[in-house]
């Protein structure tokens, strides 16, 4: 499903629209493009792995109780998905990307696009590799900031990049999935999806996994050509999570396992009632469970098979995807409060209110919960 490149598509070097500021260097960074060759620690991109797992395994964060350490205003926006890598937060509202000192807050850094910033970026090697509404994929050094390169598409981007060995992985508005050289920009290759590409893609193990529309596709990481595809009624945009050889997929209330392989069905999970459920949020899976945020429920299932292992209703609907750790799962109302309960059991251990409409997807790194609300604050929350 290769295309031709389009005459609108090329590559623009750095200085070039973007305006990066900088307000001072909490930490050294290359100030070169990244080329993916490492990840650093915490959490680099979106769902905190180019698999999209929602958590890595070991980690921790508070049960007991929280308190806020430390909170920073921001423009207020859409509330997304935040990354924290080192000593540095990266957040982001309308066109403007902030780097953040993880210790109190304090502004490193901005970046801005002409138009809206797509979901969260991704840093790898002293880089972030972000998407805008503007049509472009932009690489930053995240020392300070600076545009390294950009990549023009011929609609925008509006979720996040994969980076996984040199190589950038994004989907834009115009139906195409593209492989991008993490160093300069330079198209490797283009894959038609067939829908509006706003599922972020998984990479795991040489197969970039992307769904959307009612296609969900395994494709070959090297080359773009296809390896599978697997029909659905309608998926939406949903970006998939890969582990231990099975894509797991949600839309709405009914969450599907492929197989990694050759795309066939396993199993697929449908709670017993029948309420319209908007949302393409994508699944965590942490060890032997699958764990999602379905209307205004947790549900824990069984990886093997689908089995119901347990539910938590809460007080509000959840729209956002959720943090998993060793000991809890992190969710984000409607209602701008953010829940962890136990993954044992669905026990609740704490709430905190931000007072907002929303919150963003939490995202948990070093023991610490990083979250942003709607009225554009960014919050570190300890345990107490």
């Amino acid at each position: 499903m290769d295309v031709p490149i389009s005459r609108r598509r090329f590559l623009r070097m750095a200085g070039v629209g973007g305006v990066a500021s900088l307000t001072g260097c909490s930490r050294p960074g290359n100030a070169g493009a990244g080329t993916g060759g490492s990840t650093p620690t915490g959490i680099p991109m979106f769902r905190y792995n180019p698999a999209r797992t929602g958590g890595p395994p070991g980690t921790t964060g508070p049960t007991d109780s929280v308190t806020e350490q430390w909170a920073v205003e921001i423009d207020e926006g859409t509330a997304n998905p935040l990354l924290v890598v080192d000593e540095t937060v990266y957040a982001w509202s309308n066109n403007r990307c902030y780097a953040l000192a993880t210790r109190d807050g304090t502004e490193q850094w901005t970046f801005e696009t002409n138009m809206e910033v797509g979901w969260s970026p991704a840093v790898v090697d002293d880089t972030i590799y972000v998407g805008s509404r503007d049509n472009n994929v932009y690489a930053l050094a995240a020392s300070d900031g600076t545009e390294q390169w950009r990549f023009e598409t011929d609609s925008y981007i509006g979720l996040s990049p994969t980076v996984v060995d040199d190589t950038v992985y994004v989907g834009s508005g115009d139906g195409m999935l593209y492989a991008l050289d993490a160093t300069n920009g330079t198209e490797q290759w283009s894959f038609n999806t067939g829908f509006g590409a706003d599922a972020s893609p998984a990479v795991v193990d040489g197969t970039v996994y992307i769904a959307g529309g009612k296609s969900a596709y395994g494709i070959d990481a090297g080359d773009g050509t296809e390896r599978w595809s697997f029909g659905f009624r309608y998926v939406g945009n949903a970006t998939p999570a890969v582990v231990d050889g099975t894509v797991y997929l949600r839309h709405g209330r009914q969450i599907w396992a492929l197989d990694a392989a050759d795309g066939t069905e396993q199993w697929s999970f449908n709670p017993d009632d029948n309420m319209l459920t908007p949302g393409t949020v994508p699944p965590a899976v942490v060890g032997e469970t699958v764990y999602a945020g379905v209307d205004d429920s947790i549900y824990a299932l069984a990886t093997s098979d689908g089995t119901e292992r347990w539910s938590v209703e809460l007080d509000g609907g959840i729209r956002s995807s959720l943090a998993v750790t060793t000991d809890a799962v992190y969710a984000a109302g409607d209602d701008g409060t953010v829940y962890a309960v136990s993954t044992g059991d669905g026990t609740e251990h704490w709430q905190f209110e931000t007072e907002t409409r929303w919150a963003s997807p939490p995202v948990v790194a070093d023991g610490t919960v990083y979250i942003e609300s709607s009225d554009g604050t960014v919050y570190a929350l300890t345990e107490l």
